[in-house]
């Protein structure tokens, strides 16, 4: 259904299973009601939600972020009884989807659904655009929280993160590690590694992780900070060696790999999805759509799902979410300085 403030759907991104069409939706801001549900209402006295809501990713169809959006639109019509429509923008690390939904009238019914790395790493790397996710983001809740693998080709003569360490430290510059991208989660967990272990190794970008994993596999990559997920069946087979997880706690995925703070203490990269509204939308939307996802996201088929793609529903507030956006978005800065991280 259109608005008479209806607004043009740009470029922008996130993936999955079948790609729905909105014909542009946008809206008018909302103005909460009393009654004991947060029942809102527009200015024309209609309900929130009145009409589709466009859940935004910067995935392309498929990738981690459509599916975790898919996943949770399909159930989320059902509880919010409007249809709720998944719109991928791929490009731009993330920033066409940023972009569109920061623009898009603050009403509740163009929201985006991103990966950390998006929100936190994009923005630090395309400071032209002089987009800021605290600035130009309402946090409405954190979907799930997941770790990365470190990995090592079995050529590599280290079988533990402290083995890892020796072998860097004694040939400086000579190991490498490869990653998906410039600037990606996967590239800084490395710079980090590489800062706390006071080691050179060389980094390898590559145009997506697919094209970085088969490198690793085939020996021309020494290195590497994956997805559980990705890289469990390559460790399985024996094509590469897992050393540590990059969270605090073992990953249940792989239950007997240690932590890389068990030898490096202090070392922790903890990603995260999230989803978010425009900056300015009302609180009341904002509550209704977090306790309505946070509902979705308590069933017990949904954490078997998140489970089996090594991810985790670890409730938190809006508060908590919107202060832990703040703390990531500064400290991945601060990093990508002290790294001399430049754009590609």
């Amino acid at each position: 259904m259109r608005d008479k403030t209806k607004r043009s759907c740009h470029e922008l991104s996130m993936a999955g299973l079948l790609v729905l069409a909105l014909a542009c939706c946008g809206a008018q801001a909302q103005t909460p009601s009393t009654g004991s549900e947060p029942a809102l209402s527009s200015s024309k006295g209609q309900a929130f939600p009145s009409k589709p809501v466009r859940v935004v990713t910067g995935s392309a169809p498929g990738g981690g972020a459509d599916l975790t959006a898919r996943a949770i639109a399909q159930r989320l019509t059902e509880a919010l009884g409007a249809p709720i429509i998944v719109d991928d923008r791929p490009g731009a690390t993330g920033m066409i989807a940023n972009q569109l939904v920061s623009k898009a009238a603050p009403d509740g019914y163009t929201l985006l659904l991103q990966p950390s790395s998006f929100v936190t790493i994009s923005p630090h790397l395309n400071s032209r655009e002089g987009w800021d996710p605290v600035k130009n983001l309402a946090p409405i809740i954190q979907v799930s929280a997941y770790g990365l693998v470190l990995v090592v080709h079995p050529s590599v003569p280290a079988k533990t993160v402290r083995e890892l360490i020796a072998v860097a430290s004694a040939k400086p510059g000579v190991l490498n590690f490869v990653s998906s991208g410039v600037g990606s989660n996967f590239h800084l967990a490395g710079e980090l590694f590489k800062q706390r272990a006071h080691i050179d190794m060389v980094h390898v970008p590559y145009r997506g992780s697919p094209a970085a994993v088969v490198d690793l596999i085939s020996g021309r990559g020494d290195v590497m900070f994956g997805l559980v997920p990705v890289l469990l069946p390559h460790i399985k087979q024996g094509r590469l060696r897992a050393l540590a997880v990059t969270t605090k706690q073992r990953n249940a995925l792989l239950p007997a790999t240690p932590s890389v703070a068990e030898a490096l203490p202090g070392y922790e990269v903890a990603s995260w999805e999230g989803m978010f509204a425009p900056s300015g939308t009302p609180q009341e939307i904002v509550a209704k759509l977090h306790a309505a996802v946070a509902a979705i996201l308590s069933r017990p088929e949904m954490k078997e799902l998140w489970a089996g793609n090594g991810v985790e529903y670890v409730s938190v507030t809006t508060e908590q979410f919107a202060a832990r956006l703040r703390e990531d978005y500064e400290r991945t800065g601060a990093l990508i300085k002290a790294a001399g991280v430049k754009p590609e």
